[in-house]
Order: C-alpha cells, then sequence, then structure tokens
C-alpha cells in the first residue's frame, strides 16, 4: 500500500504541474483519500461528444500501479463501450492488458481515443453498438449527441 500510495502522490505532483500541459483532461484527486479520484474529460472534436464536458470516478485498488483503477463515467454517454445505466467501461487496458507504466492521464487519453474510435464488436450498450454494426452511423450519431447535449453541456440559462 506504501508503494501504491507513493505512486499516486507522484502522479498527483505532475498532475498539478503540467495542469496547462492537457487541456483536455482535469484530473482531480479526492482531498481526504487519495485512492479516489474524478476526472473531466472533454468529448473528442469531430465525434457526436464534441462540445461535452463528462466526468469519470477512478476507484484505484491498493495495489495499484500493479492492478488498474476501477474506472467509469458519471456523466450518461451513449457509448457501444460504455454501460449506460452504471457507466462501466469495456477497455482492455482496464482489464487484461494493464500495464503498471499506465497512469491515471493515460488512462484518461485511452478513454478519449476510445470516444472518437468505439469498438462495437464488443459492446456494454448494445443498442449503440447494434447501430454502428448494421452501418447505421448516422442514427448513432445522433443518439450519441442528443445524450452529450442532455447530459454533457452546460445548461444555458
Amino acid at each position: 500500500m506504501q508503494a501504491s500510495r507513493a505512486r499516486l502522490f507522484k502522479e498527483y505532483k505532475e498532475v498539478q504541474r503540467e495542469k496547462s500541459a492537457d487541456p483536455d483532461i482535469q484530473l482531480i484527486c479526492d482531498d481526504s483519500n487519495i485512492f479516489k479520484w474524478t476526472a473531466l474529460i472533454k468529448g473528442p472534436s469531430e465525434t457526436p461528444y464534441e462540445g461535452g464536458v463528462f466526468q469519470l470516478a477512478f476507484a484505484i485498488p491498493e495495489q495499484y500501479p500493479l492492478l488498474p483503477p476501477q474506472v467509469r463515467f458519471l456523466t450518461k454517454i451513449f457509448h457501444p463501450n460504455v454501460h449506460f445505466k452504471t457507466g462501466e467501461i469495456c477497455l482492455d487496458i482496464l482489464k487484461n492488458a494493464w500495464s503498471p507504466a499506465w497512469t491515471l492521464q493515460s488512462v484518461c487519453r485511452a478513454i478519449i481515443a476510445l470516444m472518437a474510435h468505439p469498438e462495437p464488436d464488443s459492446p456494454l450498450n448494445c443498442d449503440s453498438g447494434n447501430l454502428l454494426r448494421s452501418g447505421d452511423i448516422r442514427g448513432f450519431q445522433s443518439m450519441a449527441k442528443m445524450y452529450t447535449k442532455l447530459a454533457a453541456m452546460p445548461k444555458k440559462s
């Protein structure tokens, strides 16, 4: 546990130092628990998620970085590799392809890449996956845009 705490403090310092280096990602450590983080990621441009800001929750195991963090979307998103109700993410690096070389920042980068390049053949959201697999790109994009507007964009008052 001491090693994971040291690693997380190191990542925390890097995040503080490089805040402006990656404007698409804002990582925030819980004030009272170094094993709980949240992230705000911007939807990638030229995707239905563009303009949206999506919140992620990180639960980091005591064996980190030997084990991957558990990451889920708190913001609703229509995406084949994200469970619509729980926010669970199907991404190989969060499961069997994890390496201690990954950081919380690089995990966020990988999630943004997944948003831009969905994998409809291993869906957690079957409706979304079926639209893409059947070639209904327009249907998928309009649903994804609608949910981005509803859940990930600031409300105009």
